[in-house]
């Protein structure tokens, strides 16, 4: 028979407290397995109201130019993008064919002159009757006006520029012919551009006229200085949104009508504000908006629920949801679940 060699209890019991010495408890080991997140507090701040919006640019005075004669274009001043000044001829039509009327016009009217004024001399001595003097005399009248509309038609064929400004459409080329009032050729004055932008009717008594604002450019990558200058009457009866106008001095004239302006207009109110960075927030399945708010007791992050409002330089407003002095995770959130264990940085 095998014999088993039995250790002393006192020496069994020393190795069984050894034992359990050297195993970790549930509670250090969550400890030690948290997630390693950063957290900001939750404190309200004095805000200055922004209102920031997008828009359209387009020029201080924009003219639309089209011909008050139909015909084929013989000449065009230059390339889109060129400077344009005030009584410049633009475009001109093949003049022939009202010089020509013009001309018949002329001969009109120096034919029923002669014939006015030898009719005249036997109406004076009572050699005529009134009747057919006044027949003469209407003629005249009629061959003067003819002569006077074809002298205009034939001005017509000429377009010329009614501002300084730059070409910045041309829809017609030489050789082309075009029709009445049809427009061939936008002009638009550039040394001061507006920035047309809508603005929601919640947000319309935060403005007024004269404000500052500060546009960005994002296809010239800079920043100008603008005012508002209009703000409309009346609601975009779809949108429910009323049209502003921010007017800049554009002295380089690198500002072009058709570019996107983003415009932040600073206003003089102020309020208190429950910002969080923008990192905090996370977007959900059902296009609601959440954040992991950090227990420091329990050492763990829960999942809520918040509603939100205007971003402001990387922070977004929280108008629901959180409480002052509450711990909101903002870099870690990423690997958490609701409930889930962390360790503060």
């Amino acid at each position: 028979m095998t014999q088993q060699k039995l250790l002393p209890f006192p020496l069994s019991l020393l190795l069984l407290i050894a034992g359990c010495k050297g195993r970790p408890t549930a509670s250090t080991e969550g400890r030690a397995s948290g997630i390693p997140v950063k957290v900001e507090r939750v404190q309200p701040s004095t805000i200055t109201n922004e209102v920031r919006v997008s828009g359209n640019v387009e020029g201080n005075t924009t003219v639309k130019l089209s011909f008050l004669v139909g015909g084929k274009i013989n000449y065009i001043f230059g390339k889109e993008g060129e400077s344009v000044y005030h009584s410049q001829l633009v475009a001109s039509l093949e003049p022939t064919n009202y010089l020509i009327a013009r001309q018949l016009a002329d001969v009109q009217l120096g034919t029923t002159t002669d014939e006015y004024g030898r009719l005249k001399i036997l109406h004076d001595r009572n050699s005529l009757s009134e009747s057919e003097f006044t027949k003469i005399d209407y003629a005249l009248q009629q061959a003067k006006l003819q002569q006077q509309l074809q002298q205009k038609n034939l001005a017509d064929t000429k377009l010329w520029s009614p501002i300084d400004g730059v070409l910045i459409k041309k829809s017609a080329e030489v050789g082309e012919i075009v029709g009445v009032g049809v427009p061939q050729f936008v002009i638009a004055d550039i040394r001061k551009v507006k920035v047309l932008a809508y603005i929601p009717e919640e947000e319309l008594h935060l403005i007024k006229t004269g404000q500052q604002a500060t546009v960005l450019i994002s296809a010239l990558n800079k920043t100008f200085t603008g005012q508002v200058t209009e703000i409309g009457a009346a609601a975009d009866e779809t949108s429910r949104a009323f049209t502003i106008k921010i007017e800049i001095v554009n002295r380089e004239q690198l500002i072009r009508p058709g570019m996107i302006a983003e415009a932040t207009i600073v206003t003089n109110n102020s309020a208190q504000m429950t910002m969080v960075p923008t990192e905090a927030i996370i977007n959900g399945l059902d296009n609601q908006q959440y954040v992991y708010v950090a227990d420091p007791v329990q050492n763990k992050a829960f999942l809520r629920k918040v509603g939100i409002g205007k971003m402001m330089d990387n922070k977004v407003q929280v108008t629901a949801g959180l409480s002052a002095g509450e711990l909101v995770v903002e870099q870690g959130q990423n690997k958490l679940t609701d409930g889930a264990s962390i360790t503060l940085k």
